[in-house]
């Protein structure tokens, strides 16, 4: 039950951060909504990480995965937010909510070699990937470059997936603020303090409660899920992959975003596909 509710949660955030994502770059520039978004999560995360202490083991192997786990994320975000710029919700989603998937392949490949099943679910969810992209659009929106839009969101998807699994590695060792902490203090320093200083960071009072909302989701979001996979990783998972379809029937009602049924048919064959993925890994 717990795994559930915390799932539920995961998808819930995740959803509603990827739709407030989707406003904000329309407002400022994308590296301004990431580097914000950044230095919102770190204000956050930094007092439970300094109640928490110095654990033994943030040394050592550790701080190569505790990097990993940063840039992937910042990278991904990055990716994600550019792909919003010239791209749909409903078809950017489904393809980002594949890093859980990728992150239980990577573990697979690193440790076995790949299962029929899973190289055939792989296949299928390309497939889904590459319909949604091709498909026609019955609505185009403004200045939309739908095959852009799936490259960077897939891009986006392979560097969450190696920040996830990057994370794993360091959930049973370090306290979830640590494990939270890595991307934030990359994107501040790369993004937020260059942006600011070569006064390139951007804001205004539209988009500042945007980028406070995505600093706030990220993290309960991640923690959610990190709470959650202490108990059932699958389920915990799978549930947290449905932040797609759920972001996508948001956008359809708020922003009026509207998919073509090829689009609809890739999009559901990626969520199936990454469902059935996750279990099978």
């Amino acid at each position: 039950m717990i795994s559930i509710v915390f799932g539920l949660g995961t998808a819930i955030c995740f959803a509603a951060s990827s739709l407030v994502a989707s406003r904000a770059v329309k407002q400022i520039d994308s590296w301004s909504v990431v580097a914000w978004t950044m230095l919102v999560g770190l204000v956050i995360t930094l007092p439970f990480v300094i109640a928490s202490g110095i654990p033994t083991a943030a040394s050592g192997a550790n701080i190569g995965w505790l990097l990993a786990t940063g840039v992937g994320n910042v990278s991904g975000l990055v990716l994600a937010a550019f792909a919003y710029r010239v791209g749909k919700v409903g078809v950017i989603t489904p393809i980002l909510a594949t890093e859980g998937a990728l992150a239980a392949v990577i573990a697979s490949i690193l440790g076995e070699s790949i299962a029929p099943l899973v190289a055939f679910l792989l296949l299928l969810i390309v497939g889904g990937v590459v319909l949604a992209a091709i498909a026609p659009d019955p609505a185009p929106l403004d200045h939309e470059r739908p095959v852009v839009a799936v490259l960077l969101a897939t891009g986006g998807a392979v560097v969450f997936g190696i920040s996830l699994y990057a994370a794993g590695r360091l959930s049973g060792d370090l306290p979830i603020s640590w494990v939270l902490l890595p991307a934030r203090l990359v994107g501040v320093l790369a993004l937020t303090i260059p942006l600011a200083l070569t006064r390139r960071l951007n804001l205004t009072r539209r988009t500042a409660p945007l980028v406070a909302g995505m600093g706030v989701l990220e993290v309960v979001g991640f923690t959610s899920f990190a709470i959650g996979a202490q108990y059932q990783v699958a389920i915990t998972s799978v549930l947290a992959s449905q932040f797609a379809p759920i972001a996508a029937i948001m956008a359809f009602l708020l922003f009026k975003e509207r998919l073509g049924r090829l689009q609809i048919t890739g999009v559901a064959i990626i969520v199936v596909g990454v469902a059935a993925l996750t279990l099978a890994s």
